[in-house]
């Protein structure tokens, strides 16, 4: 709890600081489309729509976390900011300059400013080098000659992320995963960058071993003035680092805000589904029933996404105007930005709309067809009260089917009135006798 409340004005600072007016990191309609060939000539038959549209900024010193399901494009957003991957339309800017197309050999100088942490730390070290090595490469690549040499300033940068600097001649499988996403960190920060991506740092990690990573990248935040875009899945790890959450679906930003705002009040629906999956370390709420939100469906492919607002499909505030039109991100409070027409916690944007035909509703519509079923069979009571046994039978069983039951029990019960009723219904007078 400290360690949130001592995160939280961090953004003011930034704001309010000469150098925080204008954004580290700014991002507009940002496009990432993988093409789908086929045949010998590789026509393109499609696009794997992996990001398309996206629009934000990062302010110097703060935390901007980005959470969303698997697939939504996260790891291919980071790709693109780092410029390691080509975008497919947009812009990206870097401290005021355009890097959206920047050549390779212009945009050298500016990777010292601007690196990533990588997912996996068993994949993103070479297995064929020594951790002094891997270190130290990016001083070769950009010809920095730290003061003592390179050897001491890698060990410095061990001993920083919590190494052991004799581990300079160390390979990488003589290491745990917490200790090789460490060194990842190490290689990250050896150009004491201004912006790191970090993309799942600690996903692949031990609970134990998260805590100890995301502390670290706390620490060196607050001692090198660094400035985070962290990807994540888990919730409770983003509401810890993050000054601000961007949430994602299906390659868009649904939901932008501060962390108090977003996880106090959040407005898009998805997030709420999102928030309501988080367990409460609480054992004062052992037994109670959770307010858990179960998403009906499967995820859209990002081959052919859904007309108009892309959650659609699987919301239960949806109508006819989610169908057709795609809702902008609109600023509706304070720093919350949200793209919904009928937002949780906000004026609705589309009031009056009609409601799509969900799941939910095919549920409640199965349910009201159980007292339909009464008028049909309110024809059959006057033809059974006819009978002697019908005026009996009919309070018990309404249906046609169910007041069968009644009369063929009471016919053994009295055999002398059994006998005169059934026969002028059976028309068979011989077989009660017999």
């Amino acid at each position: 709890m400290t360690d949130r409340d001592k995160k939280t004005p961090a953004p003011a600072a930034a704001g309010s600081d000469g150098s925080g007016s204008e954004p580290l990191l700014k991002v507009e309609g940002l496009v990432k489309h993988f093409p789908i060939t086929k045949g010998v000539l590789k026509r393109k038959v499609g696009a794997v729509q992996a990001v398309d549209g996206l629009t934000f900024d990062v302010r110097p010193g703060e935390t901007l976390g980005v959470v969303g399901e698997s697939g939504c494009g996260k790891s291919t957003m980071g790709r693109l900011v780092t410029r390691l991957l080509e975008p497919t339309g947009g812009k990206v800017e870097f401290q005021g300059r355009d890097i959206t197309h920047m050549s390779a050999g212009r945009l050298r100088p500016m990777r010292r400013d601007i690196q990533m942490i990588f997912q996996d730390p068993y994949g993103s070290l070479n297995p064929r080098h020594t951790v002094g090595g891997i270190v130290g490469t990016p001083f070769r690549l950009q010809g920095v000659k730290p003061e003592g040499g390179v050897k001491a300033e890698v060990q410095r940068l061990l001993e920083l992320v919590g190494l052991n600097p004799e581990h300079y001649n160390r390979y990488p499988h003589e290491f745990s995963g917490g200790q090789r996403q460490r060194i990842g960190i190490a290689r990250a920060l050896a150009l004491k960058p201004k912006l790191v991506v970090a993309d799942e740092p600690v996903s692949a990690l031990d609970v134990s071993i998260q805590a100890q990573v995301v502390n670290l990248l706390d620490d060196l935040q607050d001692e090198l003035g660094l400035t985070y875009m962290i990807i994540a899945h888990d919730l409770s790890v983003i509401r810890h680092v993050s000054d601000r959450i961007a949430v994602m679906y299906l390659g868009k930003i649904v939901e932008l805000a501060d962390r108090n705002s977003l996880y106090e009040a959040p407005m898009h629906p998805y997030t709420t589904a999102l928030m309501s999956a988080v367990p409460v370390p609480d054992p004062r709420r052992r037994g109670a029933k959770s307010e858990r939100i179960l998403l009906k469906g499967d995820v859209p492919s990002p081959i052919s996404p859904p007309t108009g607002c892309r959650f659609h499909t699987r919301c239960w505030k949806a109508t006819q105007v989610c169908k057709t039109t795609e809702p902008p991100l609109l600023q509706l409070k304070t720093g919350h930005q949200v793209a919904c027409h009928h937002p949780e916690n906000g004026e609705d944007q589309a009031p009056g709309d009609a409601p799509l035909v969900a799941d939910v509703i095919t549920v409640k519509s199965a349910g009201a067809a159980e007292p339909v079923a009464e008028p049909v069979a309110e024809p059959v009571a006057p033809v059974a009260s006819d009978e002697p046994g019908g005026p009996d039978a009919s309070p018990e069983a309404p249906g046609s089917v169910a007041s069968e039951g009644p009369e063929k029990s009471a016919v053994p019960a009295t055999d002398d009135e059994g006998d005169g009723s059934a026969a002028p219904s059976t028309g068979a007078e011989g077989k009660p006798k017999e």
